[in-house]
This record gives C-alpha cells, structure tokens and sequence, in this order.
C-alpha cells in the first residue's frame, strides 16, 4: 500500500476546479501529514482564483486566499505523489508529459467513479456552485478512501 505524502489537485488553468478541491480537501482533512495542492496544465502565466469559484467557497464559509495559478511541473512529483486529474484528458497529458508515478487518476476513477468532472468556465454561478457540489462529494470520497487505505 501506498502511503501519499502529497497530493496535487489538477485542472486546466489552475483557477478554478483544481484550487476549490484543494480548499475542500483543507477543510475536510485536518489530522494529516499529506502535503495538499493543486496546479494546472495549461499556464501560460499566473493568473489569481477565479472570481466566481471564490464567490461559490465563501458561501460555504471557505476561502482560498493569495492563489494564483501554477503549472505543473516535475519537480511537484516523486513516487509518494497522488495526482488527482478533474477529465480523463488530463490524466492522459500528465501521464504522458511527466513523470508517471503510477499514482494519476482522475477524481472519479480514484473514488470508484466514471466521468469527467466538468469545467464551469465561462459559466453561471450556479454553474460554479453545481461544480462546487460535486467536488465536495467527490473529495468526500477521497478523504474517506484514504483514511481507510491508512488504517488497514
């Protein structure tokens, strides 16, 4: 069994999904060691938490302070690394463009699931908060699946 030290949350840009489902995963994690963050894929330059994902985690009494994007890089991954992608394409490019670790799925390929999670860029703030919902069930699942992975 694999024990995690880190975990890095990947998305696109690293300003949306990626950064609420590190926020999340903080504030549902609190006896751990594991080393909590997110990147993206495709950062061109640094850019600041996206105004409405801030807006969706302030309603649920969270806040991501001071983020801005960064991408991922080698030097983020070592063998005791989980990465946890939001789509299947993601997976896909981590896997092929640094190096594999054995430990990249998406979000819901970890907790058993299938599908993409999808992106709310450009969208509604009810699409961020739909966005918001299913990451904390999703990250739910993931505390959950690691805590039990620790005590067996």
């Amino acid at each position: 069994m694999i024990r995690y030290e880190k975990i890095i949350f990947v998305c696109t840009g690293n300003t949306c999904r990626s950064p609420m489902a590190e926020t999340i995963y903080r504030s549902m994690e609190t006896n751990s060691d594991i080393t909590v963050t997110s990147r993206g894929i495709v950062v061109l330059f640094s850019e600041p938490f996206n105004p409405k994902a801030d807006t969706v985690l302030k309603n649920h009494n969270l806040e991501l302070e001071g983020h801005f994007s960064k991408p991922l890089k080698n030097s983020d991954i070592d063998e005791n690394t989980l990465i946890l992608t939001m789509t299947e394409k993601q997976k896909q490019i981590v896997t092929e463009d640094f190096k594999d670790t054995g430990n990249v799925y998406t979000i819901k390929e970890f907790v058993g699931e299938s599908g993409d999670v999808t992106d709310p860029y450009g969208g509604t703030l009810i699409d961020y908060e739909d966005c918001y919902v299913e990451l904390a069930r999703l990250v739910k699942k993931t505390v959950y699946k690691l805590n039990e992975e620790e005590n067996t």
